[in-house]
């Protein structure tokens, strides 16, 4: 049998993620100097300094220089967690680990009752910005409409007033396949991603709870995540009609 042994580096930036994650080091606090890590691990200053930087790679802790610099916790940063949340999910998505479907699904268990808290508890600004990602599928372009769908789905998360399901929808937009797109949704495509997206705007507006998740739900089940290549479906589960492929 073999064991592997974790590098010392990784030991210790192991150590103080705990102390991070279970708040025993909260936002803002300054670690240990470089010197008392040493002798608290017993480790090298070279050592401590690679786990640092894990750390900060990691965005977890930020290190300054000067007479009051040092590494401190960071500061929670919603979108710099949400690029290291896409890029990690782009990089499942390219290996073949994340399939399609896998996104329709998680969108049908995110957007139903996003759609739903975005009516009860959306503010002027949140139909604002709603509106502003209203697009004309007959002359707006490819690009143009990628954009706009990311942006109306995003803003409906926005206005659910959830700050994780922010978090947790960004991916789902921001992973794309342009190329993917223009093959797999042509214009009708398009014409009914505008329909469901006006339809739900007004909703939204008129606060109605249940028609908003019924629109959300019916347009996942008009559409599959065009932005993704078709390589990268997998068979449905048999006997769900909800999810089931469409062709686009």
């Amino acid at each position: 049998m073999v064991v592997t042994v974790a590098p010392a580096y990784q030991v210790l930036a192991d150590r103080l993620r705990v102390e991070i994650m279970s708040g025993q080091l909260l936002p803002g606090a300054r670690l240990p100097t470089e010197p008392q890590l040493c002798e608290q691990s017993g480790l090298s200053r070279s050592t401590v300094r690679e786990a640092l930087r894990l750390l900060s790679s990691q965005h977890l802790i930020v290190t300054t220089r000067g007479v009051n610099g040092g590494s401190f916790v960071a500061e929670p940063d919603a979108r710099t967690l949400g690029e290291s949340l896409t890029d990690g999910i782009g990089l499942l998505l390219a290996s073949g680990a994340v399939k399609g479907d896998d996104f329709l699904e998680v969108r049908r268990m995110l957007e139903v009752p996003a759609a739903g808290l975005a009516a009860a508890r959306r503010e002027p600004c949140h139909l604002r910005d709603l509106e502003a990602a209203m697009f004309d599928p007959e002359t707006a372009t490819l690009d143009e409409r990628i954009a706009a769908h990311s942006a109306f789905h995003l803003a409906v998360a926005a206005a659910s007033g959830n700050t994780l399901l922010c978090l947790m929808v960004r991916p789902l937009y921001t992973v794309s396949d342009r190329k993917a797109a223009a093959h797999n949704a042509p214009l009708p495509m398009w014409r009914i991603i505008d329909r469901d997206h006006r339809a739900l705007l007004a909703a939204i507006g008129d606060q109605d709870i249940e028609l908003a998740m019924e629109i959300a739900r019916g347009h996942i089940d008009h559409v599959r995540p065009a932005e993704l290549p078709p390589e990268h479906a997998r068979t449905p589960v048999p006997g769900v009609a909800a999810l089931k492929e469409r062709p686009l």
